[in-house]
């Protein structure tokens, strides 16, 4: 549909992005709890599939995704640090930074904001001179609107 928001959240060690999605906050929230479907979504490129985990992941679940970043490949084992069904999912690795997913209903569909959070990052100072704050933005509208395709489809 399209971009609601974006920006900072409080702490300033976070990046955020909205969109406006026409699909049930309960059939988001399953996409984004399967982590089989994230290589679908995904607006950055990095993330390949070759799963390892549960299909629907809840809070403490561990699941490993096959991923590629600067050409390099790799495997990167996520923890869920956050859990609400249909209303809040986030994971985080080693690293300790947070990919959060937060849904709420709106007048026009369900309000989907996706989070880079490094506030608990080990590394905060290298995350911030890597750049990945700024640069993580549009691939996270990238993804959103992904993530709205796959809704979509028929």
């Amino acid at each position: 549909m399209k971009n609601h928001s974006s920006g900072k959240g409080e702490s300033g060690k976070n990046v955020s992005v909205s969109r406006v999605i026409q699909a049930q906050r309960s059939e988001i929230f399953s996409v984004l709890a399967n982590p089989f479907l994230h290589a679908e979504i995904d607006g950055s490129g990095t993330v390949r599939g070759k799963i390892r985990g549960p299909d629907q992941l809840c809070l403490g679940d561990t699941f490993q995704i096959k991923m590629k970043t600067w050409n390099i490949p790799y495997r990167i084992t996520n923890t869920v640090v956050e859990y609400e069904k249909d209303t809040l999912i986030a994971w985080s690795h080693f690293g300790k930074h947070r990919w959060r997913y937060q849904l709420s209903d709106g007048p026009e569909g369900t309000i989907v904001t996706e989070t880079f959070d490094w506030a608990e990052a080990i590394w905060p100072k290298m995350i911030e001179l890597f750049g990945y704050p700024s640069s993580h933005v549009p691939r996270m509208k990238e993804t959103l609107e992904h993530l709205e395709r796959f809704m979509l489809k028929p």
